[in-house]
């Protein structure tokens, strides 16, 4: 009797960790933290009860999409160390349970972002569909997939503010190309990284086919255009969503050091210096969304 409560206790850790792993728990709390951060941005007062239906549908809509990206990649995922020990290549998980716990989720999420209205619902939707049906397939076939990729990759910063107003205009969409050019240098650092694993799967991610100058001068593009959106709002030409002049200068610094750590691989070209631009991206993102929100309740 002890013997079978053990087994049944390890398998139900098993089945926890599985749906950790095929959520991808920490993307996807990070996306939920990124709403949350456009919805405090928006609202003069906090509705706890939005709050919580955006954590849930915000999770449950991310950890349903990165659902069907691994089951429609799984045999490519067997293909890469880093994806190889996965749920669904290690054969933990049979496809077809992945499949429902991913429809689940999505019903679930959208059920949550209808409460809230039906326009995040609707975005939410749409970036499940893209991610799924646009950017997966076309990993294989073009680099350009990064760029279709990038579109739901950036409603969630945006998804926050439409939760708190129910309204789309200039704010939400500067919150949308903040996170949409950011995800150029952030994702092209790790594709540098992970080039020879995304080439053995046959993914091509970066937008030369391969880590060299031309990759890294485009990373420093699009992550100088993301650090001059992101200081919009001190110009105070943004709507509702503006900056003080403190808060100009602290997301003014942050900028400069993401944007050195992006001049830097483009002189060394070197797998150390990805991986700093990596680390800098998400410290960048994330403090200057800390920034904003401080901003907003505190400074102003």
């Amino acid at each position: 009797m002890s013997q079978n409560k053990t087994t049944l206790l390890t398998n139900k850790s098993l089945t926890l960790a599985n749906f950790i792993e095929l959520t991808k728990f920490r993307l996807s709390i990070a996306v939920v933290i990124s709403s949350l951060a456009g919805y405090f941005l928006a609202v003069e007062s906090v509705h706890y009860a939005t709050i919580i239906l955006l954590i849930i549908g915000g999770y449950s809509m991310v950890g349903a999409s990165n659902i069907f990206n691994q089951v429609l990649e799984k045999d490519l995922d067997k293909l890469m160390d880093r994806t190889k020990n996965r749920p669904l290549p290690n054969e933990r998980i049979q496809s077809s349970s992945a499949l429902f716990s991913g429809v689940v989720l999505t019903l679930i999420g959208i059920a949550a972002l209808y409460f809230i209205n039906i326009k995040i619902a609707f975005l939410a939707s749409l970036s499940i569909f893209v991610y799924a049906c646009l950017y997966t397939p076309l990993k294989q076939k073009t680099s350009l997939s990064v760029f279709v990729g990038a579109f739901p990759g950036a409603i969630p910063f945006m998804l926050g503010w439409v939760a708190a107003t129910n309204e789309f205009g200039i704010e939400p969409g500067v919150l949308f190309m903040i996170q949409f050019f950011w995800q150029f240098p952030h994702f092209w650092a790790i594709g540098w990284l992970m080039h020879n694993q995304y080439e053995n799967a046959g993914f091509i991610m970066l937008p030369s086919g391969k880590p060299d100058h031309i990759t890294a001068f485009q990373i420093v593009f699009y992550s100088f255009w993301t650090v001059l959106i992101t200081l919009l709002p001190a110009f105070q030409y943004t709507g509702q969503l503006y900056l003080t002049p403190l808060a100009s200068l602290l997301v003014g610094f942050l900028g400069i050091f993401f944007l050195y750590a992006a001049i830097q691989l483009m002189y060394l070209k070197n797998d150390k210096a990805a991986q700093f631009l990596v680390r800098a991206s998400i410290l960048y993102i994330t403090g200057i969304q800390l920034v904003y929100v401080i901003d907003k309740f505190i400074l102003q």
